[in-house]
């Protein structure tokens, strides 16, 4: 198993970055939230988890090791596969989605796109004795440790994806109105939205 990838960042994209190890290019995919840490040609080290298929092989990356290991342990639930924790870590942090569990918190995880009502009763009850004990005593309300500031999270995000300043201005404000319409604005949809304003300004 890949447990981690270290070296300059050599290229970036909404869903992905790859990192150059040893004069190779390694795909990685990443939350919206990862990637707006990175910034091509700087050093990264990116805790790592190698999805095996019969078809293909797929790295998926993450700040940390809690936020490595809470990815593997979403998949245990059934009808979970890799894309669908990759999208719960998109919108909550891992100690937010132990608080959701804990709490039998179903409107938390129904913020996560692809997950309904039924699903989340369902992931409730099966992780319920998985993800363990929220860590922070007294944090964040959930999804806020990803939502809070998002405009200059986005706004690196779009800077580190090659974008100009002017651009990633636009961007963020274009996607304003729609950030202000959800009740915790979730970084990976305003990403997406931005990149489509962008490209159709393009």
């Amino acid at each position: 198993m890949i447990a981690f990838v270290s070296g300059p960042v050599a290229a970036l994209a909404p869903d992905s970055a790859v990192v150059e190890v040893g004069g190779i290019g390694m795909a990685v995919q990443c939350t919206p939230d990862t990637l707006s840490g990175l910034r091509i040609g700087q050093q990264t080290k990116l805790a790592t988890s190698l999805v095996v298929r019969e078809d293909s092989l797929t790295l998926y990356g993450f700040a940390d090791d809690d936020e490595r290991q809470t990815f593997e342990l979403l998949q245990t639930a059934s009808g979970v596969g890799p894309r669908l924790a990759q999208a719960m870590l998109a919108v909550h942090r891992p100690d937010a989605l132990r608080r959701a569990v804990a709490t039998a918190d179903e409107k938390a995880l129904t913020a996560v796109p692809g997950i309904g009502k039924k699903g989340a009763q369902k992931l409730l009850l099966e992780l319920k004795d998985r993800l363990g004990a929220p860590l922070g005593t007294g944090g964040p309300a959930i999804g806020t440790a990803v939502t809070s500031g998002w405009r200059d999270q986005l706004h690196a995000a779009l800077i580190g994806l090659g974008y100009a300043t002017r651009e990633a201005d636009e961007a963020v404000t274009a996607v304003t109105p729609q950030a202000e319409a959800m009740e915790s604005p979730q970084v990976g949809r305003l990403l997406k939205a931005a990149l489509q304003t962008l490209n159709r300004t393009r």
